[in-house]
């Protein structure tokens, strides 16, 4: 233990040292991360990253790990796991206000409880609502900027804001708060009144088709990479003739080119590597480079 670590336990905040990472990725790869810890609420991050500041400490904010790949040599900095403090889900006047550390699954599913339509696109995404903040998830013809009203959000400097959808500047897989280090700390979406019959039977029928066309039964991070203006990327991938390729235990999923999964034994630069041959032999037969959605965490030199 040392003093950051001390600091942490006299204010009540719940801390490890040299935690594997990949216990916290869907991958299920990544080495230790110096510190991991979980705030026990908005007073608990606030004195959390003012200790990072002051103590010089790197940090990162964590959901649900899945769309993420952490180096095998772990990360040299803070881990803060945005988890089950931030969880709750309630309903509100049109629509629901949830924790940036609920899953999207859930908040999905309370939409459907309180006959809400809107939300049935995220069912299947596995990640958390702070998490599909950052990137603007979205998956068949559906995304956040479409449903979200307005995000509270905490600074750098421990300041509370509330951005409208405007000010979260939300496209294609990005919003502001990656570039100006906002940390999400609760959502509000709207939704419209829907009938509960038929948004089961949309997500029922959402689900079908992930497990039809994704291989959800490998561990990965998702779709690897962004969707190319004009294109689809698991088609060019696959059209390159890279089904099935495979550097180590990492693996161009050949239920889905779009996807690299680990078939067993992965390691960070296992699919570091093999995406940059994907990159490689795409942009040579096609004049396409494509780009990572998957975020990388610590050093891959």
């Amino acid at each position: 233990m040392d003093l950051f670590c001390d600091r942490l336990q006299e204010a009540g905040i719940q801390v490890c040292c040299d935690e594997p990472m990949k216990k916290h990725t869907t991958f299920q790869i990544g080495g230790p991360a110096d510190y991991f810890v979980t705030p026990g609420g908005r007073d608990g991050l606030g004195k959390t990253i003012r200790l990072c500041r002051e103590m010089e400490k790197p940090y990162f904010i964590l959901g649900n790990g899945s769309n993420l790949l952490v180096s095998d040599r772990g990360y040299r900095g803070v881990i803060i796991h945005m988890g089950k403090a931030f969880g709750q889900v309630e309903a509100i006047a049109g629509g629901l206000r949830a924790g940036s550390g609920a899953m999207l699954a859930k908040v999905a599913l309370k939409a459907l409880e309180e006959e809400l339509t809107g939300l049935e696109f995220a069912s299947g995404i596995p990640g958390t609502l702070g998490g599909a903040m950052v990137m603007n998830a979205g998956a068949y013809g559906g995304e956040m900027a479409q449903v979200v009203r307005c995000a509270r959000v905490l600074t750098e400097d421990g300041e509370e804001k509330e951005l409208s959808l405007a000010e979260l500047e939300m496209g294609y897989r990005r919003s502001c708060i990656l570039p100006r280090r906002y940390i999400v700390t609760e959502v509000e979406v709207d939704l419209t009144s829907g009938d509960k019959t038929q948004i089961r039977a949309r997500m029922d029928e959402l689900s079908a088709r992930r497990k039809e066309k994704q291989p959800l039964e490998f561990p990965s991070a998702g779709s690897t990479f962004k969707r190319p203006e004009g294109y689809f990327a698991g088609k060019l991938i696959m059209d390159a003739g890279l089904r099935g390729y495979a550097v180590g235990g990492a693996c161009v999923s050949e239920k889905h080119c779009g996807f690299v999964i680990n078939k067993g034994g992965a390691t960070a630069e296992n699919v570091l590597d093999l995406c940059r041959d994907i990159q490689k032999r795409v942009q040579e037969k096609f004049g396409v480079l494509l780009e990572m959605e998957i975020r990388t965490l610590g050093d891959f030199s």
